[in-house]
């Protein structure tokens, strides 16, 4: 990786408003050591991709204060970003679709705080024609994904439709869920719980080891059935 960041020209940052500005200044230091110049970010193009709408991660028994004052825009290499906006949405403008045009126009009216908001409850209330409401679970993943026992090898069907949740465990629940509607039997596989110097035993207990649930790695107990479609993040088996 240090020899990547040492060659780079160009490093894209997603969702960057997710980050704190110790983030950044972090990876202005780790440039500068790696390159061994003192140039802010030695000269590389860092593209800060995100929706500055959003918010960042709670902090635990912060203020609004520390919030803002966490953010990306509190940092001292702000003053040298660029802001570019974009105003073009590719969706509605390569398909003509008309109803995504209307649909992007009342998600930016929620954002902007220009719908009507009832007095009593202090929730906004959603267009008519905004989205449907469901009950639970089942009728949700019934109503995005009819007929998933006959079209989950259709990955044309599949690439047409998708669950959003705020929260991995909600997903999980979903995808638990969503597999019970597939033909055939659950397939296990579980990843490798012992470690190798057996003098770390009692430090890293197998109840341990099994609870770990690692960012962009599988979890433990890994259950699937044949035909579920799976993403790959990380192949561990590279050339």
């Amino acid at each position: 990786m240090a020899k990547i960041l040492q060659v780079c020209k160009l490093i894209v940052w997603d969702e960057c408003t997710m980050a704190y500005k110790r983030s950044l200044e972090a990876l202005d230091r780790t440039l500068k050591d790696l390159r061994d110049n003192k140039k802010y970010f030695w000269w590389a193009m860092i593209l800060l991709s995100g929706d500055f709408r959003q918010t960042l991660p709670v902090i635990p028994r912060s203020t609004v204060a520390d919030e803002l004052n966490a953010c990306l825009k509190s940092s001292n290499l702000w003053r040298y970003v660029k802001t570019l906006q974009l105003t073009t949405n590719k969706r509605v403008f390569l398909q003509q679709d008309e109803t995504a045009n209307v649909f992007v126009k009342q998600l930016l009216d929620i954002r902007n705080n220009k719908v009507a908001v009832d007095t009593l409850t202090g929730f906004i209330t959603l267009p008519t024609d905004f989205c449907y409401i469901t009950d639970s679970k089942e009728e949700l993943i019934q109503r995005v994904f009819p007929d998933i026992a006959q079209q989950f090898n259709n990955h044309k069907w599949l690439g047409e439709r998708a669950i959003l949740a705020a929260k991995n465990k909600d997903i999980e629940d979903l995808n638990a869920t969503i597999q019970t509607f597939l033909p055939g039997q659950l397939v296990s596989s579980k990843s490798v719980d012992t470690v190798m110097n057996q003098d770390d035993v009692l430090n890293y207990p197998t109840e341990f080891l099994n609870s770990l649930e690692l960012p962009g790695l599988p979890p433990h107990n890994l259950q699937l059935k044949v035909g579920t479609v799976v993403i790959m993040l990380r192949n561990i088996n590279e050339p």
